[in-house]
């Protein structure tokens, strides 16, 4: 099978008000790709995607924001060691959105996400991110300090509040909602409905054309890779980015440049 053939876009959620996560099997594999020839191409892909950081990087035009957001133990720290393998570290920042410190609580709950994004020529990750603050929150609505309602208005004036967010954004978003149990967190999974729910809501209404949400199934860790390798690579290259061009003057000197150093030798 070529990759250029595979359809990543049937995991990508289109803006359908009749989205439900439980469409979406953990278990699920495309049959057209097997393990060995997926793991394969997921080494290609890191090849790859080494390529067009380097191009990103002397570009120097962009950011890349990649956005992977999950539950316990989906594999979000693994799938992000996999994938980004071949990057150059110092092209690369992964920031990982725990709860927030006290001098976070003194900013709007956008601030650290903010602060967080990457410069142009590099590839910033967030593992879990600014939803958070419509998925645990709203499971534990009593995490969140306001004097405003907590009502129905009051999630989807975050949600555009989100969106707003990301249309502000260069980026490549591919928050992956993966499920599988996990005996570190007995008590939170007894929300299981509760945070099923709260993903559902954020996902149906925030997953734009722009920055659309894909969920992938996290059962095969091989496919889930494969999945996210392919669309980040995809997604990159519709960014069509060059090196720069060097004009006729500046390779005169740089030719310059090289003869005097090979003369001091």
């Amino acid at each position: 099978m070529s990759k250029n053939n595979f359809d990543f876009n049937k995991y990508k959620v289109t803006n359908d008000k009749k989205f439900s996560l439980s469409k979406h099997k953990t278990k699920e594999f495309d049959k057209e790709v097997d393990k060995k020839e997926g793991e394969e191409i997921s080494l290609e892909d890191i090849e790859e995607l080494s390529k067009l950081q380097d191009v990103l990087y002397a570009n120097n035009t962009k950011s890349v924001l990649i956005i992977i957001q999950g539950r316990d133990a989906c594999g979000k720290d693994s799938t992000i060691k996999h994938i980004m393998s071949g990057i150059n570290p110092a092209g690369v920042k992964v920031t990982s959105f725990k709860s927030p410190t006290s001098l976070e609580l003194e900013h709007d709950y956008l601030w650290r996400h903010y602060i967080a994004l990457p410069p142009k020529g590099e590839i910033g990750i967030f593992n879990r991110s600014h939803y958070e603050n419509v998925l645990v929150t709203k499971v534990h609505p009593d995490y969140i300090q306001t004097s405003k309602t907590i009502d129905k208005n009051f999630w989807q004036e975050r949600y555009r509040q989100i969106r707003d967010f990301e249309r502000t954004l260069d980026r490549i978003d591919d928050p992956s909602k993966n499920w599988k149990f996990s005996s570190s967190d007995l008590k939170e999974r007894t929300h299981w409905n509760e945070y099923q729910k709260a993903f559902e809501d954020a996902i149906q209404n925030t997953s734009t054309k722009d920055a659309p949400w894909y969920v992938i199934p996290a059962d095969n860790k091989w496919y889930s890779r494969f999945l996210i390798g392919g669309i980040i690579n995809k997604e990159l290259n519709k960014l069509n980015l060059k090196y720069p061009d060097v004009s006729d003057e500046e390779k005169a000197n740089l030719q310059k440049a090289k003869e005097s150093l090979l003369n001091e030798e």
